[in-house]
């Protein structure tokens, strides 16, 4: 295997010198940069990951930790992740918790000296997870925690006002019968789309109904079960809103089996506006969040908070949503 010191001897410098050359650490001058990367090619030499960590004390790596790494939704997130760490010159390093908070705080563990930063979402990583799990001075970057963490940055969607505003459209197309399919019960995002649902009720002068609101886990499953479970009863919703759109979409299947049409017999709207909404059957009426820019947004503010080391200052944000009207609801 060929080593630094073979392309030094190739090229007739030091080993300083190529060593400057390949971590971008000090002046080299074009010339002597040109040979060296001539030799190291000729060579096939690769500079080691590991060697070069050390001398720099950098990885240029992202660790990111995410509940799942399947679904069209965080595969929208990890794309502008990824897109986001391309630019600054990083690469990520990913793992899934399932939502476990044993599993989350074993990847946090495994992560150390891997990774310049880490970027979570998850709702197990509170202040002692990290103060446990995370070196004291390793940048962190919570998505979606819902944990009043100090000194990390935290970004998260307003999934309040998002589900005030699909729940207030359906109020406003006439339906007062309106069902929720929520997500898991300890989940953040769930847990504050509930809130939005019932405050545009309250606002609204309509009776909270217990029976309308159905637990779901987020999956296509769970809002098929969901709406079978809302028709099996006498009271019956009009509407339903679901937590995400995948629970939607088994929502509006189940009511295609029972031989309710969508939107003429039950309204059904959604939450996130994943790719596939939009080529529903009818297209689905969701709440639109810039999934890609939530994951651009927490590596791009991790990447910053890398460079500024002791000096940064971190923030607590908020990602706007807005309402997608589309036919699932009989609205144009």
């Amino acid at each position: 295997m060929t080593t630094i010191k073979d392309v030094a001897r190739e090229a007739g410098v030091s080993v300083a010198t190529v060593s400057r050359v390949f971590n971008g650490s000090g002046p080299v001058s074009d010339v002597t940069r040109k040979r060296i990367e001539a030799v190291a090619a000729t060579l096939r030499y690769v500079p080691h990951g590991g060697a070069r960590s050390l001398i720099t004390n950098r990885t240029s790596t992202v660790g990111v930790l995410l509940p799942h790494l399947y679904g069209e939704f965080f595969s929208e997130v990890i794309r502008g992740m990824d897109q986001a760490a391309q630019r600054h010159g990083y690469h990520l390093l990913l793992s899934s918790s399932h939502d476990d908070r044993a599993e989350i705080e074993s990847a946090m563990r495994a992560m150390r000296g891997r990774v310049d930063g880490l970027l979570v979402m998850s709702p197990h990583v509170d202040s002692s997870a990290l103060v446990a799990n995370v070196p004291p001075r390793l940048p962190v970057m919570l998505l979606n925690s819902g944990s009043a963490v100090r000194d990390v940055d935290t970004l998260s969607i307003d999934n309040e006002a998002g589900a005030r505003l699909v729940v207030r459209h359906l109020i406003e197309l006439g339906h007062r019968r309106i069902a929720i399919i929520r997500g898991a019960d300890d989940n953040f995002d769930a847990a504050e789309r509930v809130r939005g649902y019932r405050r545009a009720l309250q606002q609204a002068g309509i009776p909270a109904e217990p029976s309308l609101e159905i637990g779901g886990d987020f999956t296509e499953a769970s809002g098929h079960q969901a709406a079978m479970t809302l028709f099996a009863g006498d009271f019956t919703p009009t509407a339903i809103f679901a937590s995400n759109d995948s629970m939607a979409f088994g929502a509006m299947s189940a009511l295609r089996e029972l031989g309710r049409s969508v939107p003429r017999d039950v309204a059904v709207a959604g939450f996130d506006d994943i790719p596939l909404a939009r080529f529903m059957n009818p297209p689905l009426t969701t709440v639109h969040v810039a999934i890609a820019e939530l994951g651009a947004r927490g590596v791009e503010t991790l990447v910053r908070a890398i460079a500024r080391g002791e000096r940064h200052v971190p923030g607590h944000n908020r990602l706007e949503t807005t309402l997608v009207v589309r036919q699932s609801c009989g609205s144009r």
